[in-house]
């Protein structure tokens, strides 16, 4: 990966958009009026997330090391495997290219969107609100899943996993059975954000767009899935050079 940052972070903005655009899109296809995909339900969901993180990684691996996640970014740095001066240009391409995702996904399904009556439907589409509102619950349990997520993959990376899974850190296989089963185990109380990129920016999205009967886009819940994300991420780095000393 010899790329300069510059080319690093398109690639991690690209695989962040493509991220977002199958993941936001799989639920915009299981639960917006009209759509042929429409009932889907909570295992296509699941299984579609999982499968938008793998062709982001395959888009992005070669290159960045396809991170696609803030949460990401920030645990291999405090785990030393990558540099703390490109967090903030990760960062950046990550979440811009959250934005441009939800952004397609509203192009996409726009009809759908049109005929689709329950505002808080057309939220779900674009990002994550809890099940059942209790904020301290809700930030352990995002706490729970990202730590999960940046534990496994810091382990699959490991010498001892890497020749048998024939990927590193960021193999896309490993990691979409990773995410799939964060999502069908533990994803039921928040809709399993684990990465401030898929919440944020398509909110945003859904704050700014003309999107036809929405209501509030949840900004008093928001930070839950942006702070506890990053929380789980620098716990599972530090458990991780723990066991390494």
């Amino acid at each position: 990966m010899g790329e300069t940052l510059f080319i690093q972070c398109i690639y991690e903005f690209i695989g962040t958009a493509v991220l977002i655009l199958l993941g936001d899109g799989v639920v915009a296809s299981s639960l917006l009026g009209k759509s042929k995909g429409y009932g889907g339900g909570w295992t296509v969901i699941t299984l579609a997330w999982g499968f938008a993180v793998m062709c982001g990684v395959f888009i992005a691996g070669p290159h960045s090391g396809a991170h696609l996640n803030p949460a990401v970014s920030l645990g291999f740095a405090v785990a030393g495997a990558f540099p703390w001066s490109s967090v903030p240009a990760y960062v950046a391409a990550q979440l811009l290219g959250g934005f441009v995702g939800a952004v397609l996904v509203y192009i996409f399904y726009k009809d759908h969107f049109d005929v689709t009556d329950d505002a808080a439907t057309k939220l779900g589409v674009f990002c994550t609100m809890p099940a059942i509102m209790n904020k301290p619950r809700n930030f352990f349990c995002e706490v729970v899943g990202t730590f999960l997520l940046v534990f496994v993959i810091l382990i699959i990376a490991t010498p001892e996993n890497t020749p048998a899974v024939g990927l590193g850190a960021s193999g896309a296989f490993p990691v979409t059975m990773l995410i799939m089963a964060i999502g069908m185990s533990l994803g039921g109380a928040t809709g399993y954000a684990i990465n401030p990129a898929r919440d944020l920016p398509p909110r945003i999205a859904h704050a700014i767009l003309p999107i036809k009967g929405k209501g509030p886009s949840g900004w008093g819940y928001s930070w839950v899935p942006v702070l506890a994300p990053l929380a789980g991420a620098v716990v599972a780095a530090l458990l991780y050079l723990l066991l390494q000393n």
